[in-house]
C-alpha cells in the first residue's frame, strides 16, 4: 500500500512588509501613495489599461485617494504599491489575494502597472518579488494568475513569467456589466528554482546595455 507524502500548509498570511528588490520597492499601500498612483493613471493610455480592472481609471485626484482609503488597510486583497527605486515615486500597484494558507495557494492581481512600469524590468521584478516572497518567505505552493480571456496582453505576461495555463473558466464572472470567461494560469513550488534562476539571471545589470535594453530575453523554463 502506498502511503501518500504528508503536505504542509503554508506558513501563515503575507503582512504589510516592505520587499525591495534592484529596481523596485513594494510597499504596503498607504494615502502617501495616491498622488503618484493618479499621474500614472491619467495619462491617454490609462483607460486601456484599466480595460480588464474591475474599477475605471480615477477622474480625479479625489477619486484615487477614495479608492486608496477605500483599500489600503484590506488583507485580502493586499496591495502593494510599485515604487521605482529611481526616482522614489510609486508607478503602479498589484495584490497578493485569494490567500488560502490551509492550502497553500496564492495569487497575484489587480495589477496596474503604469508606463513607466509595464514591459520595463521593473514590472517583471515586482512579479518576482510576490513570487519570491511567496514561495521562499512563505512556504506557498502554488502561485496563480488569472486574467479575462479577452485580455491578450496579460495571458502574454503571464506565459513569459513562467506560468501554466490550465484553462478557462467559461461564464466565470460579470465584470463592468460584460461577460468575463477567466483565463487560469499557476506556478509551482516545484518549478519555483528554475523560474526563479531564469528571473535572477535576466534582471542582472550585466543582462541590460548603456540604454536599458535586454540583452538576452526573460527565459524561466
Amino acid at each position: 500500500m502506498t502511503i501518500a507524502a504528508e503536505v504542509k500548509p503554508a506558513l501563515g498570511r503575507p503582512q504589510r512588509t516592505v520587499l525591495e528588490g534592484r529596481y523596485v520597492r513594494l510597499e504596503p499601500l498607504g494615502p502617501e501613495h495616491a498622488a503618484d498612483l493618479y499621474a500614472a493613471s491619467s495619462d491617454e493610455g490609462a483607460a486601456g489599461r484599466y480595460r480588464y480592472l474591475f474599477e475605471s481609471a480615477p477622474a480625479s485626484l479625489a477619486d484615487m485617494e477614495a479608492w486608496v482609503h477605500r483599500v489600503h488597510m484590506g488583507e485580502d486583497p493586499l496591495v502593494f504599491a510599485v515604487v521605482d527605486r529611481a526616482t522614489g515615486r510609486a508607478g503602479g500597484r498589484q495584490s497578493l489575494m485569494r490567500i488560502v494558507p490551509e492550502h497553500g495557494v496564492i495569487e497575484i492581481g489587480g495589477i496596474y502597472w503604469g508606463p513607466g512600469v509595464a514591459r520595463t524590468r521593473l514590472a517583471t521584478e515586482a512579479l518576482y518579488l510576490f513570487a519570491r516572497h511567496s514561495f521562499d518567505d512563505l512556504g506557498y505552493r502554488r502561485f496563480e494568475w488569472k486574467c479575462n480571456n479577452a485580455n491578450e496582453p496579460s495571458k502574454r505576461a503571464a506565459e513569459r513569467f513562467g506560468f501554466t495555463f490550465e484553462g478557462v473558466f467559461r461564464q466565470h464572472m460579470i465584470q463592468k456589466g460584460e461577460n468575463r470567461d477567466t483565463a487560469w494560469f499557476s506556478m509551482l513550488d516545484s518549478e519555483w528554482p528554475t523560474r526563479k534562476a531564469g528571473f535572477e539571471r535576466w534582471l542582472d545589470d550585466s543582462n541590460f546595455d548603456a540604454e536599458g535594453r535586454q540583452k538576452t530575453p526573460l527565459s524561466v523554463r
